[in-house]
Protein backbone atom coordinates (compact mmCIF):
# COMPACT_ATOMS: atom_id res chain seq x y z
CA UNK A 1 0.00 0.00 0.00
CA UNK A 2 1.31 3.46 -0.88
CA UNK A 3 1.72 6.22 1.64
CA UNK A 4 0.97 9.89 1.65
CA UNK A 5 4.00 12.09 2.24
CA UNK A 6 3.28 12.57 5.96
CA UNK A 7 5.80 15.00 7.48
CA UNK A 8 7.35 14.12 10.82
CA UNK A 9 5.56 16.19 13.45
CA UNK A 10 7.86 17.75 16.02
CA UNK A 11 5.91 16.66 19.07
CA UNK A 12 8.82 17.64 21.31
CA UNK A 13 8.04 21.31 20.61
CA UNK A 14 4.70 21.04 22.41
CA UNK A 15 3.81 20.16 25.96
CA UNK A 16 1.22 17.52 26.76
CA UNK A 17 -1.23 20.24 27.80
CA UNK A 18 -0.79 22.03 24.48
CA UNK A 19 -1.40 18.82 22.52
CA UNK A 20 -4.52 17.93 24.50
CA UNK A 21 -5.96 21.47 24.62
CA UNK A 22 -7.47 21.57 21.11
CA UNK A 23 -9.26 18.17 21.12
CA UNK A 24 -10.53 18.74 24.67
CA UNK A 25 -11.80 22.22 23.78
CA UNK A 26 -13.63 20.92 20.71
CA UNK A 27 -15.09 18.06 22.77
CA UNK A 28 -16.30 20.58 25.37
CA UNK A 29 -17.98 22.65 22.63
CA UNK A 30 -19.60 19.50 21.22
CA UNK A 31 -20.99 18.52 24.62
CA UNK A 32 -22.26 22.08 25.10
CA UNK A 33 -24.04 21.98 21.74
CA UNK A 34 -25.63 18.61 22.53
CA UNK A 35 -26.71 19.80 25.99
CA UNK A 36 -28.23 22.97 24.55
CA UNK A 37 -30.08 21.00 21.89
CA UNK A 38 -31.42 18.63 24.54
CA UNK A 39 -32.67 21.51 26.69
CA UNK A 40 -34.37 23.22 23.74
CA UNK A 41 -35.83 20.27 21.82
CA UNK A 42 -35.82 17.38 24.29
CA UNK A 43 -33.25 15.42 22.24
CA UNK A 44 -29.54 16.07 21.67
CA UNK A 45 -30.00 15.46 17.93
CA UNK A 46 -33.09 15.84 15.76
CA UNK A 47 -34.79 12.43 15.56
CA UNK A 48 -35.80 11.04 12.20
CA UNK A 49 -38.96 9.08 11.54
CA UNK A 50 -37.23 5.83 12.54
CA UNK A 51 -36.96 7.12 16.12
CA UNK A 52 -39.76 9.69 16.39
CA UNK A 53 -42.53 7.97 14.49
CA UNK A 54 -44.53 9.73 11.82
CA UNK A 55 -46.04 9.51 8.38
CA UNK A 56 -44.63 8.96 4.92
CA UNK A 57 -46.31 9.74 1.61
CA UNK A 58 -45.10 8.42 -1.73
CA UNK A 59 -46.09 10.93 -4.40
CA UNK A 60 -45.74 10.93 -8.18
CA UNK A 61 -45.57 14.45 -9.55
CA UNK A 62 -43.77 16.67 -12.04
CA UNK A 63 -43.43 19.36 -9.34
CA UNK A 64 -39.90 20.06 -8.08
CA UNK A 65 -38.62 19.10 -4.63
CA UNK A 66 -38.76 22.78 -3.62
CA UNK A 67 -42.42 22.93 -4.65
CA UNK A 68 -43.17 19.74 -2.73
CA UNK A 69 -41.59 21.28 0.39
CA UNK A 70 -43.97 24.26 0.13
CA UNK A 71 -47.10 22.21 -0.58
CA UNK A 72 -48.05 21.21 2.96
CA UNK A 73 -49.21 23.07 6.06
CA UNK A 74 -46.69 20.98 8.02
CA UNK A 75 -43.13 21.31 6.75
CA UNK A 76 -41.80 17.90 5.64
CA UNK A 77 -38.75 16.58 7.47
CA UNK A 78 -37.52 14.94 4.30
CA UNK A 79 -38.29 14.97 0.58
CA UNK A 80 -36.32 12.37 -1.35
CA UNK A 81 -36.49 11.29 -4.98
CA UNK A 82 -36.90 7.55 -5.48
CA UNK A 83 -33.98 6.22 -7.50
CA UNK A 84 -35.03 2.95 -9.12
CA UNK A 85 -35.09 1.53 -12.65
CA UNK A 86 -38.28 2.47 -14.46
CA UNK A 87 -39.38 4.89 -11.72
CA UNK A 88 -39.60 8.58 -12.61
CA UNK A 89 -40.97 11.60 -10.77
CA UNK A 90 -41.64 9.71 -7.55
CA UNK A 91 -40.72 11.08 -4.13
CA UNK A 92 -41.02 9.98 -0.52
CA UNK A 93 -42.17 12.78 1.79
CA UNK A 94 -41.68 12.19 5.53
CA UNK A 95 -43.37 13.97 8.42
CA UNK A 96 -41.79 13.01 11.76
CA UNK A 97 -44.19 12.90 14.72
CA UNK A 98 -47.38 12.95 12.61
CA UNK A 99 -49.56 9.95 13.49
CA UNK A 100 -53.12 11.27 13.67
CA UNK A 101 -55.18 9.72 10.87
CA UNK A 102 -57.03 12.98 10.13
CA UNK A 103 -53.73 14.89 9.89
CA UNK A 104 -52.34 12.30 7.47
CA UNK A 105 -55.49 12.48 5.35
CA UNK A 106 -55.21 16.28 5.29
CA UNK A 107 -51.60 16.02 4.05
CA UNK A 108 -52.69 13.59 1.35
CA UNK A 109 -55.45 15.96 0.26
CA UNK A 110 -52.98 18.88 0.12
CA UNK A 111 -50.69 16.80 -2.10
CA UNK A 112 -53.53 15.93 -4.48
CA UNK A 113 -54.69 19.54 -4.60
CA UNK A 114 -51.39 21.44 -4.89
CA UNK A 115 -49.00 19.17 -6.79
CA UNK A 116 -48.92 18.69 -10.55
CA UNK A 117 -49.99 15.27 -11.75
CA UNK A 118 -47.67 13.11 -13.83
CA UNK A 119 -50.03 12.11 -16.64
CA UNK A 120 -52.93 9.94 -15.53
CA UNK A 121 -51.12 8.51 -12.48
CA UNK A 122 -52.48 9.28 -9.02
CA UNK A 123 -50.39 11.85 -7.17
CA UNK A 124 -50.42 10.03 -3.82
CA UNK A 125 -49.19 6.51 -4.51
CA UNK A 126 -49.14 5.27 -0.92
CA UNK A 127 -49.29 6.27 2.74
CA UNK A 128 -47.45 4.63 5.63
CA UNK A 129 -46.93 5.38 9.30
CA UNK A 130 -44.52 4.45 12.08
CA UNK A 131 -46.14 4.48 15.53
CA UNK A 132 -44.51 6.32 18.41
CA UNK A 133 -44.28 3.12 20.48
CA UNK A 134 -42.52 1.22 17.67
CA UNK A 135 -40.19 4.19 17.08
CA UNK A 136 -39.36 4.30 20.79
CA UNK A 137 -38.53 0.58 20.72
CA UNK A 138 -36.28 1.13 17.71
CA UNK A 139 -34.61 4.04 19.49
CA UNK A 140 -33.91 1.93 22.58
CA UNK A 141 -32.50 -0.90 20.45
CA UNK A 142 -30.20 1.50 18.59
CA UNK A 143 -28.96 3.10 21.81
CA UNK A 144 -28.36 -0.35 23.30
CA UNK A 145 -26.37 -1.29 20.21
CA UNK A 146 -24.13 1.77 20.55
CA UNK A 147 -23.70 1.18 24.30
CA UNK A 148 -22.77 -2.49 23.79
CA UNK A 149 -20.32 -1.61 21.01
CA UNK A 150 -18.70 1.09 23.15
CA UNK A 151 -18.52 -1.20 26.20
CA UNK A 152 -17.05 -4.01 24.10
CA UNK A 153 -14.45 -1.63 22.69
CA UNK A 154 -13.54 -0.47 26.22
CA UNK A 155 -13.17 -4.03 27.49
CA UNK A 156 -11.03 -4.94 24.46
CA UNK A 157 -8.73 -1.97 25.12
CA UNK A 158 -8.18 -2.97 28.76
CA UNK A 159 -7.64 -6.63 27.84
CA UNK A 160 -5.07 -5.75 25.18
CA UNK A 161 -2.99 -3.26 27.19
CA UNK A 162 -3.87 -4.13 30.82
CA UNK A 163 -2.82 -0.69 32.04
CA UNK A 164 -5.03 2.26 32.79
CA UNK A 165 -3.61 5.19 30.80
CA UNK A 166 -3.15 3.53 27.38
CA UNK A 167 -6.58 1.93 27.69
CA UNK A 168 -8.35 5.09 28.82
CA UNK A 169 -6.68 6.97 25.95
CA UNK A 170 -8.47 4.67 23.48
CA UNK A 171 -11.81 5.03 25.31
CA UNK A 172 -11.52 8.85 25.55
CA UNK A 173 -10.65 9.15 21.86
CA UNK A 174 -13.57 6.93 20.80
CA UNK A 175 -15.97 8.89 23.04
CA UNK A 176 -14.89 12.17 21.44
CA UNK A 177 -15.12 10.61 17.96
CA UNK A 178 -18.82 9.98 18.64
CA UNK A 179 -19.71 13.25 20.40
CA UNK A 180 -18.20 15.57 17.78
CA UNK A 181 -20.17 14.12 14.80
CA UNK A 182 -23.33 14.12 16.93
CA UNK A 183 -22.83 17.82 17.68
CA UNK A 184 -22.23 18.45 13.96
CA UNK A 185 -25.50 16.64 13.18
CA UNK A 186 -27.34 18.85 15.68
CA UNK A 187 -25.91 22.03 14.11
CA UNK A 188 -26.33 20.90 10.48
CA UNK A 189 -29.85 19.54 11.01
CA UNK A 190 -28.94 15.96 10.07
CA UNK A 191 -31.49 13.62 11.59
CA UNK A 192 -30.60 10.63 13.73
CA UNK A 193 -31.82 7.59 11.83
CA UNK A 194 -30.91 3.93 11.56
CA UNK A 195 -28.47 4.90 8.81
CA UNK A 196 -26.63 7.53 10.84
CA UNK A 197 -26.56 5.20 13.86
CA UNK A 198 -24.78 2.69 11.61
CA UNK A 199 -22.29 5.43 10.72
CA UNK A 200 -21.64 6.10 14.42
CA UNK A 201 -21.04 2.39 15.02
CA UNK A 202 -18.56 2.38 12.15
CA UNK A 203 -16.76 5.31 13.75
CA UNK A 204 -16.20 3.27 16.92
CA UNK A 205 -14.48 0.66 14.77
CA UNK A 206 -12.36 3.25 12.93
CA UNK A 207 -11.38 4.87 16.23
CA UNK A 208 -10.30 1.60 17.85
CA UNK A 209 -8.29 0.67 14.76
CA UNK A 210 -6.27 3.89 14.64
CA UNK A 211 -5.77 4.07 18.42
CA UNK A 212 -4.63 0.46 18.78
CA UNK A 213 -2.23 1.00 15.88
CA UNK A 214 -0.71 3.99 17.69
CA UNK A 215 -0.55 2.24 21.08
CA UNK A 216 1.06 -0.87 19.59
CA UNK A 217 3.77 1.11 17.82
CA UNK A 218 4.63 3.13 20.94
CA UNK A 219 4.31 0.48 23.65
CA UNK A 220 5.23 -2.79 21.96
CA UNK A 221 7.62 -2.08 19.11
CA UNK A 222 11.28 -1.12 19.09
CA UNK A 223 12.44 2.46 18.70
CA UNK A 224 12.14 5.55 20.82
CA UNK A 225 8.83 7.32 21.48
CA UNK A 226 9.01 9.86 18.64
CA UNK A 227 10.26 7.37 16.05
CA UNK A 228 7.44 4.96 16.93
CA UNK A 229 4.89 7.78 16.86
CA UNK A 230 6.01 8.84 13.39
CA UNK A 231 5.73 5.28 12.05
CA UNK A 232 2.20 4.98 13.44
CA UNK A 233 1.28 8.45 12.16
CA UNK A 234 2.48 7.68 8.64
CA UNK A 235 0.39 4.50 8.44
CA UNK A 236 -2.63 5.80 10.36
CA UNK A 237 -2.99 9.09 8.52
CA UNK A 238 -2.71 7.31 5.17
CA UNK A 239 -5.56 4.94 6.10
CA UNK A 240 -7.77 7.63 7.63
CA UNK A 241 -7.34 10.23 4.88
CA UNK A 242 -8.08 7.56 2.25
CA UNK A 243 -11.29 6.67 4.08
CA UNK A 244 -12.20 10.36 4.43
CA UNK A 245 -11.77 10.87 0.68
CA UNK A 246 -14.02 7.88 -0.03
CA UNK A 247 -16.70 9.14 2.36
CA UNK A 248 -16.53 12.65 0.88
CA UNK A 249 -16.97 11.29 -2.65
CA UNK A 250 -19.88 9.14 -1.48
CA UNK A 251 -21.52 12.10 0.25
CA UNK A 252 -21.17 14.39 -2.76
CA UNK A 253 -22.37 11.74 -5.23
CA UNK A 254 -25.34 10.84 -3.03
CA UNK A 255 -26.27 14.51 -2.69
CA UNK A 256 -26.14 15.01 -6.47
CA UNK A 257 -28.34 11.95 -7.05
CA UNK A 258 -30.73 12.88 -4.24
CA UNK A 259 -30.01 9.87 -2.01
CA UNK A 260 -30.35 11.67 1.30
CA UNK A 261 -29.55 8.74 3.60
CA UNK A 262 -26.23 7.91 1.91
CA UNK A 263 -25.34 11.61 1.84
CA UNK A 264 -25.93 11.86 5.61
CA UNK A 265 -23.87 8.72 6.27
CA UNK A 266 -21.00 10.00 4.15
CA UNK A 267 -20.96 13.42 5.83
CA UNK A 268 -21.15 11.97 9.36
CA UNK A 269 -18.31 9.55 8.63
CA UNK A 270 -16.19 12.30 7.08
CA UNK A 271 -16.60 14.54 10.14
CA UNK A 272 -16.03 11.62 12.53
CA UNK A 273 -12.84 10.54 10.75
CA UNK A 274 -11.53 14.11 10.83
CA UNK A 275 -12.22 14.13 14.58
CA UNK A 276 -10.43 10.79 14.89
CA UNK A 277 -7.29 12.23 13.27
CA UNK A 278 -7.26 15.03 15.83
CA UNK A 279 -8.04 12.85 18.83
CA UNK A 280 -5.59 10.08 17.94
CA UNK A 281 -2.56 12.20 17.05
CA UNK A 282 -3.05 14.98 19.61
CA UNK A 283 -5.04 13.74 22.61
CA UNK A 284 -3.92 10.11 22.53
CA UNK A 285 -0.28 11.01 21.86
CA UNK A 286 -0.25 13.44 24.80
CA UNK A 287 -1.63 10.77 27.17
CA UNK A 288 0.81 8.12 25.93
CA UNK A 289 3.78 10.48 26.21
CA UNK A 290 2.78 11.38 29.77
CA UNK A 291 2.44 7.67 30.56
CA UNK A 292 5.77 6.80 28.92
CA UNK A 293 7.89 9.49 30.54
CA UNK A 294 6.06 10.76 33.63
CA UNK A 295 3.31 8.31 34.60
CA UNK A 296 3.53 5.47 37.06
CA UNK A 297 3.27 2.21 35.14
CA UNK A 298 1.87 -0.92 36.69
Amino acid sequence: MGYFDVPEIEYSRYSNRQLAAVPLAILAVALLVLSGSFLVTGAPVQLGMDFAGGAELTVQTTSSEAEIQETFDIEPDSVQAIQAPGVDNQYTVQFAGVEDRDAIQALSTQAETNLEADGDAAIVQSESTVSASFAEQTQQTALLGIAVAFLGMSVLAFVLFRTFVPSIAIVASAFSDIMIPLAFMAVAGIQLSLGTVAALLMLIGYSVDSDILLNNHILRRSGDFYESTHRATRTGITMTVTSMAAMLVMGIAATLFGVELLASIGIVLFVGLAADLMNTYLLNVSLLRWYKFEGVRS
